[in-house]
């Protein structure tokens, strides 16, 4: 086994090659091409393009073995497939326009009904005089491991050239992708553009029936740059991290291949590219499951040291002669749980912003405390103000929806709330407590 490893590492036999290099060109372009797709919310169009392309392989087998030529030449049916794929993809416009089913049951409609007309027409292939040695089922799930070396300079061109397209027309096609009516009110010719990243796609599509298959080509169109999405929230670095997932998951699922022969190149594909998608599921460092879970205990966290600030603040306040306040009036206040709360007063003691006698279970302001807790209750009262007296919620309701909000105000709103109140309040004014009985605010 080690030595086998070796010999696929090292790239030693002309076999692994060829096919390691036709798979990463595939890879990487599939990356960047499924960028827009996903983001066009055309992803399962190439999952109806490559059923599609089905009869039309079967149909240039039929027709080129009739006339007496090599059936079997990749070219002749790559060119079926494209005319079969195109013919499906219209199809689906039609549908979608001409009458009022929606685009996934068009899609369904269209996938169903060539699959099967692809299926019946390779069995008629099976039943002629050459068909059983067709090999046509091979593009139902794929044939990367007996791929030669003029299929691996084909899959590279085609690729190459579906990069060079994406690349060109950057901007044209992220316009297209996040608001399409503004790209036609700029006067871009937004059908060509549509119709040219739709070839794009049927390009991809195609050449990726030699590697993985049309059951499973769709993966490498979506699971690249869903994953990549996980990472990042810029396009450019989206695309860069789709194509990278794109082309190490070929790699090493046609490496895997050649190790264990009995295995499927395209299955061991597209089970790598699913391996890197559960990474980035998970750890992705911008939408990650496990960072979504720390980014809303810690907001969650930050928010009860906000309420705790606040609410000693506003006790000091009512009464400003009162050096501390009891771990029952806290308790009293928020109905915390004595855990919670404990867990509350150790990280804003650790912050500096309270102190504490442990003998008394008494707590007060420190001066940075004080400080941070009145920036919190005037932000505070300044989005309870804008509520009651430009969006009319009643006062008995306001608390909950400040709450609701205001910890995820930036800077800058707050900034516009003190100017939209600033003639009401007076610069660096606390503002009253809409919920307090006396009517006159509280000097800085």
């Amino acid at each position: 086994m080690t030595e086998q490893l070796w010999r696929v590492i090292s790239l030693q036999d002309h076999n692994t090659r060829v096919v390691i290099f036709g798979a990463a060109m595939l890879g990487l372009a599939a990356g960047l091409v499924g960028c827009f797709t996903l983001l066009r919310r055309r992803a399962l169009v190439g999952d109806a393009l490559a059923h599609a392309a089905l009869p039309g392989i079967a149909i240039a087998f039929l027709w080129v073995t009739a006339m007496g030529s090599d059936g079997r030449s990749l070219p002749v049916l790559l060119a079926g497939a494209t005319v079969s794929g195109m013919f499906g993809i219209a199809s689906i416009l039609i549908i979608r326009r001409g009458t009022r089913i929606k685009e996934d049951a068009a899609l369904g409609i269209v996938l169903s009904v060539f699959f099967g007309l692809g299926l019946e027409l390779l069995g008629i292939a099976q039943q002629m005089k050459n068909g059983n040695k067709a090999g046509l089922e091979s593009f139902i799930y794929g044939k990367t491991a007996s791929m030669v070396a003029s299929d691996a300079w084909l899959i590279a061109i085609a690729s190459l050239i579906c990069v060079v397209i994406c690349v060109g027309l950057f901007k044209e096609f992220k316009l297209l992708c996040f608001d399409e009516a503004f790209a036609g009110s700029r006067g871009y010719p937004v059908v060509l553009l549509d119709a040219a990243l739709m070839s794009v796609v049927v390009v991809i599509t195609i050449i990726g029936l030699q590697a993985v298959g049309l059951v499973l080509v769709i993966a490498l169109l979506v699971i690249p740059a869903a994953s990549a999405r996980f990472w990042t929230d810029r396009l450019v670095w989206m695309m860069v991290l789709s194509s990278a997932i794109g082309m190490v998951g070929c790699l090493v699922g046609a490496a895997a291949s050649a190790m264990l022969p009995r295995l499927p190149s395209g299955a061991m594909i597209v089970l790598t590219t699913g391996v890197g998608f559960l990474i980035s599921f998970f750890v992705g460092a911008r939408r990650g499951l496990l960072i979504r879970m720390w980014r809303r205990r810690s907001l969650n966290a930050s928010i009860d040291r906000q309420h705790l600030l606040r609410e000693l603040y506003e006790l000091f306040e009512t009464d400003p002669s009162r050096l501390s306040v009891s771990w029952e009036e806290l308790v009293q206040a928020r109905s915390w749980s004595n855990k919670r709360l404990r867990k509350i007063l150790e990280q804003a003691s650790s912050d500096g912003w309270i102190s504490e006698n442990i003998t008394k279970m008494e707590f007060a302001l420190t001066k940075r405390g004080e400080s941070e807790a009145r920036r919190l209750t005037r932000r505070h009262r300044l989005w309870e103000l804008y509520l009651i007296h430009h969006a009319d919620i009643a006062p008995q309701r306001v608390d909950r929806d400040a709450d609701a909000i205001e910890h995820v105000l930036e800077p800058e709103t707050v900034a516009e709330l003190e100017s939209l109140l600033n003639a009401e309040l007076g610069e660096r004014r606390m503002p009253t407590d809409p919920h307090a009985s006396s009517t006159e605010g509280v000097e800085a």
